[in-house]
């Protein structure tokens, strides 16, 4: 009796969307991931809890983020109902950001991500000269309107 190996291999399954719309599991953490766990996100949301509502002010951020990943990451956290834009000015059209509640819950997020790299990666800070606190709870409005704190 002859015996033949045979070369078939599985198909790779690639992961889809369940009713409920996870895209790689239902695990909180995972999911959050999905939204705002890649390099930009969160830093546009720190940006936005400052008060950097406009584009320009967004892009001038010192980490220096490309313009073209800036439109994309606006584009998701839009999508995701994090932020939500408005115009301010009709031509050519501008838009301000701010943060929607859903955005606005991450900053407890955040100062947590401040504290720990406060503690354990040596020489961080917090942006400027505010306490952390205060760091991230600047009024979101126009930079003409704002109110520094």
């Amino acid at each position: 009796m002859q015996v033949t190996h045979s070369r078939w291999k599985p198909k790779k399954i690639k992961p889809k969307r369940e009713a409920r719309g996870f895209l790689r599991s239902p695990c909180a953490v995972a999911c959050t991931l999905d939204l705002v766990g890649d390099k930009w996100s969160l830093l546009v949301v720190r940006d936005l809890l400052r008060g950097n509502v406009t584009y320009g002010e967004l892009q001038n951020s010192p980490e220096g983020i490309p313009t073209n990943i800036l439109a994309d990451r606006l584009k998701r956290l839009e999508a995701a109902q994090l932020i939500a834009k408005s115009a301010y000015q009709e031509h050519p059209v501008r838009y301000a950001y701010a943060l929607t509640e859903k955005g606005k819950a991450l900053n407890n997020v955040l100062l947590a991500l401040v504290r720990w790299g406060k503690k354990h990666i040596p020489g961080t800070r917090t942006l400027g000269n505010r306490s952390r606190e205060s760091a991230f709870t600047k009024k979101n409005a126009p930079a003409g309107n704002r109110t520094r704190t």
